[in-house]
């Protein structure tokens, strides 16, 4: 290279040398010029072509370096992408993703399987979510469209445990299912990533649970309801007993009453549909009911009753349903108050909704229990350790009575500083 650059310059000034030599001593400024201007051309032409020829081979050497990186890169997402895959595939849940427009981005295999599950007889595993068989919680009532999981989660929502049915027959599966949106870099919706759990195992258990439990409390209720009559039969001859006998026997009514409301509350929480028969009434007066009819027990507590609400306070509720809600909240505010304090119930409208709280000073629970609260059974350690009877039915009874007018109940607690529940009710039908 170094050669060519020599010869750029030097080639052209020996040929041009000889014709200036011959025009000696007639040699001219502008003769002189033209001899040496070619081989400068030439020489710059050669260096121009020498620096282009370095700046390719390094570009070039740079792009294969690129090259090599991307290769690698490539390799590298290859084996990442059937990483992902096959974990995908091997989770026992289903997985869908969908973009801004709702077109499926990715599907796993168990997710093909539900779909498979949910096709007519017949039909094909690849079809639209508003073509399957998908039904409520009743295994018979079609979902709408705008009910079903996808089609909630392209419009934005984000949800957790919302149980479907899909297919029919021996091939019906409950699913559990939840969304969770993704957002773009300016926070805009770009998409969502819906999971399908099947929880067939857990609710038939479920099922054959809330069965074995309202078998048994139905045979436990006749021979209680026989010996309340007998027992009752019996008291009405008082005067020819003796005081011990009577003194007994009320002790054997009282039990058998308490025995017979714990049957009433596991009829209740076994029943798979609670019946409410929601109109226009008057919550202020049932307050005023629940509190008096709670006066006596507050009293042997020593607890006081307090109401702060206005009259009337007019709610789209079932008053037999939620004097019942109502007697479970009071009821236990005062049974876990046992040193004495204060049960205060207040109500408030909230634009179309009406609260009703439950204040007591109490003993309060942690913040751990008071998220399980509402589950059936479960009672605080608090409440065991004082030997506060009770088998933990009234605030999940509570809690299906309240969802059942479309509302929510709430539970707020410190241990040692009381605890409030809200109940939310409609005001006018929806």
């Amino acid at each position: 290279m170094k050669t060519s650059i020599v010869l750029s310059f030097f080639g052209p000034l020996l040929i041009g040398l000889p014709s200036l030599l011959q025009k000696s001593p007639n040699i001219s400024p502008s003769d002189i010029a033209t001899a040496i201007l070619l081989p400068l051309m030439m020489l710059a032409v050669s260096l121009a072509i020498r620096f282009a020829s370095a700046n390719i081979r390094l570009q070039r050497q740079r792009l294969e370096k690129k090259d090599a990186e991307l290769r690698e890169l490539l390799i590298q997402s290859r084996a990442r992408e059937r990483l992902f895959k096959t974990i995908l595939d091997t989770v026992d849940v289903g997985i869908v993703a969908v973009d801004a427009d709702g077109h499926k981005v990715l599907v796993n295999d168990q997710q093909r399987m539900f779909q498979h599950a949910a096709s007519p007889a017949g039909g094909a595993t690849e079809i639209e979510e508003s073509k399957q068989l998908m039904f409520g919680q009743d295994k018979v009532t079609p979902l709408p469209e705008d009910k079903r999981p996808i089609h909630r989660a392209i419009a934005g929502e984000t949800f957790a445990n919302y149980l479907v049915w899909l297919g029919e027959g021996s091939a019906r599966r409950a699913v559990s299912t939840a969304a969770r949106i993704m957002r773009n870099d300016d926070g805009g919706f770009s998409g969502a990533v819906i999971v399908y759990s099947d929880v067939t195992g857990l609710v038939d258990a479920l099922s054959a649970k809330e069965e074995l439990i309202s078998n048994v409390s139905h045979e436990f209720r006749s021979p209680l309801m026989s010996v309340l009559g007998n027992v009752d039969l019996v008291l009405d001859e008082a005067d020819a007993l003796s005081p011990a006998a009577v003194q007994r026997l009320e002790v054997v009514q009282r039990n058998a009453e308490r025995l017979l409301s714990l049957v009433s509350d596991l009829l209740v929480s076994a029943s798979a549909v609670l019946a409410v028969h929601a109109r226009r009434t008057d919550l202020a007066s049932l307050i005023d009911t629940t509190v008096g009819s709670a006066q006596t027990q507050a009293d042997a507590s020593h607890v006081s009753l307090s109401v702060d609400a206005p009259a009337p306070l007019w709610a789209h509720a079932d008053p037999l349903r939620i004097s019942q809600a109502l007697d479970n909240l009071v009821s236990n505010a005062i049974k876990y108050s046992p040193d004495g304090g204060a049960v205060t119930v207040r109500a408030r409208t909230v634009d179309d909704w009406v609260q009703l709280q439950v204040q007591d000073t109490g003993m309060g629970i942690s913040e751990d229990e008071t998220s399980r609260i509402f589950t059936r059974f479960f009672r605080s350690q608090a409440a065991r350790q004082a030997e506060i009877p009770g088998v933990g039915l009234g605030l999940s009874i509570t809690k299906t009575i309240v969802e059942r007018h479309g509302g929510a109940i709430t539970c707020e607690s410190k241990p040692g500083a009381g605890t409030t529940f809200t109940m939310t009710l409609p005001r006018e039908p929806s």
